[in-house]
Order: C-alpha cells, then structure tokens, then sequence
C-alpha cells in the first residue's frame, strides 16, 4: 500500500513536532485501490483521525456524524477506563495504548485513552497527542490496512498496541537489568528512584492490559457490523499478545521487587562497611588519645612511666605506635578494615 501525497489539513491548527514535522489536529484518511489518501472532506469509508484536538473540531465531527460530544470527548480525560459502550447509531470503545515520556529527566512510559468511534459510514479516532500505535498506520507500515475494513481496522489497532505493551516492556527490563548490573559500588540514589519509576510504569500497564482484555472479550461478541473470519482470526491474535504482554508485566514486576532488595541490601551493606572502617579508625585514634591524656595529668613525676628517663618522650611514642600498629593488625586480621 502506497501514501498519497498529503493535502493540507481541514479546519485545524497546524502543530510542529520535536523533529520539525508539521502534524494536523484533524485528519481525514481513506483508502482508495490498496492507496491511502489523505482528504479534505468527509466522505463515506473515511477515517478521521483526531489529536488533541480544539472544542471547534469536536463540535464539527460531532455534529457531521450525529454523535454525542461528550463521548466524542472521553478521550480527552486521562482517567477513562476502558470500555465499549453501544450508543444509538454508533459505538465506542475506549481502550488504554502505552506512550513514551519523560519523568525524572529519563524516558519512562504511561498509558493514554484512546477512543475508537465506529459509525457505518466511517471510523473515527480521538487521542490527546501522536503515538506510535496510531502513526504506525499512517506511515503505511501495517500490511492489509483499509479504513473501508473498519472492524479489522480496530483489531489491526489492538493487535499493534499489544505489540507497543511488549516492545516498552522488554525497554523496562532491559533498563532494569543495566541498574542490576550497577549494583554495588556504582550504585546510586538515582537508580532507586529510577527502578521505582519503572515499578510504577508496569503498575499502569497492568491495569490498563487487563482493562483492554476485557473489551477485547466482549468484541468477540460484536453483532453491529458483520465480521469476517479472517477478522476473527486477528482478533485472536490480539487477544493472545494481550495476554502475553500481561504474563510479561507480572514477571517483570516480581523480578524488579527482587531488584528493589537487591538494592537495599547493597545500601545497607555500604553503610555496614562505612561505620564498620570509622569505628575501627575511632578505635586506633583512642589509644595516643588515652595516653597523652594520662601525661598531661598533674601527677607526680614518681609516678609517672618513663618521666626521668633519657628519651623518654622518645619512647612513650614508640610505645604508642606499636600499640597503634598491633591495633591495625588484630583489626585486620578480624576483616574490620
């Protein structure tokens, strides 16, 4: 399948992206003879796909294909679980897709809503920003696309972001396994931080993979729009990725609670061998300490060790280092330094 030239976008603002690229809030796509086309109105067979887009945009599409706004909106509000909900004349499945960011100044991911307004003369997709699942169609990467096909559109849909859940996950392992392979004397505070991010990350993942195997179940189901066998085959291959991506979540989650008291331990260890060397050292230092406290007591000289002898300051502080030196021994014999 080749990609059309693309038009300029209809009733939408222009946004520049990090890579310079101009997107559009608004985009209308069909596919024509194995071609996608990018077009400028609505026609039957369509997809219209949304990105954060304006309360204007919303109210066209809305009143264009006689949909309720606020469901055209649910989208937008990043606590909607996911759901399919069958409404007078078209339905709407609501499903949880993984997207990168930044927290912490390092790349972590999060889950987004993304909504997926099936009519009968067109599909429509509602997001808050650009994602990889959804760009992966418009750069004519997905074999058998159509926009025309629209139930296997939206399996083709699922089936990709499964594929997204299992590619980040693998990301979060792989950065957990360079923290695991740190522990120890590279070890730092960040990587306590960062492997709680990564914790928090699949907690996410996890809600919303369960979540979307429960809408997957029940468009099994779906009688709406007559389904193909061919169909049904790629949406048990969804199902199956979904499930995959769920048991790698669980895994991954039990492996990273090890991580976390590796880690601890480590710490704790550190901090063992760091007051383990400074009582040793508060240990050696007593004893010149103890003795030059004893010289410097207002005693008579008969009673104090080496007070009329020759040298004898000489040998009060040979005394003290030998005493010093066997200390260091028996420590070191006892691996306290």
């Amino acid at each position: 399948m080749a990609i059309a030239q693309p038009v300029p976008c209809i009733m939408a603002m222009n946004v520049m992206t990090k890579s310079g690229r101009i997107d559009c809030m608004l985009n209308i796509y069909r596919t024509d003879e194995r071609v996608l086309n990018k077009l400028t109105d609505f026609r039957d067979g369509v997809w219209v796909q949304m990105v954060d887009p304006t309360s204007n945009e919303l109210s066209r599409v809305a009143e264009q294909y006689e949909i309720e706004l606020d469901d055209l909106a649910t989208a937008m509000d990043d606590e909607e679980s996911s759901r399919i909900s069958l409404e007078d004349g078209y339905t709407l499945i609501l499903v949880d897709i993984p997207s990168p960011e930044v927290r912490h100044e390092k790349k972590m991911y999060t889950t987004i809503p993304l909504g997926i307004i099936l009519k009968q003369n067109a599909i429509i997709t509602v997001c808050r920003e650009n994602t990889p699942v959804v760009d992966y169609f418009i750069l004519n990467k997905m074999k058998d696309f159509s926009t025309k096909k629209k139930m296997r559109f939206i399996y083709q849909i699922l089936l990709r972001s499964a594929t997204m859940y299992q590619a980040y996950l693998r990301g979060i392992d792989k950065k957990r396994i360079e923290i695991e392979e740190r522990a120890g004397e590279n070890t730092k505070d960040g990587d306590i931080i960062e492997l709680h991010e990564l914790e928090s990350t699949l907690v996410y993942f996890a809600t919303s993979l369960r979540s979307n195997s429960i809408v997957l179940e029940r468009l099994r189901r779906y009688k709406r729009i007559e389904q193909y066998p061919e169909d049904m085959e790629l949406l048990e291959d969804a199902m199956v990725e979904f499930q995959q991506a769920i048991e790698m979540t669980t895994i991954y989650r039990d492996i990273i609670d090890g991580t976390r008291e590796l880690l601890a331990s480590v710490m704790d260890n550190r901090l063992n061998t760091v007051m383990k060397y400074l009582t040793s050292i508060t240990l050696v230092t007593t004893i010149p300490t103890i003795i030059s406290g004893i010289y410097g007591m207002n005693l008579d000289e008969r009673w104090v060790p080496f007070a009329k002898v020759p040298f004898g300051f000489e040998i009060v502080c040979g005394i003290i280092v030998i005493i010093c030196v066997i200390t260091l021994w028996i420590l070191h014999k006892k691996k306290m330094l």
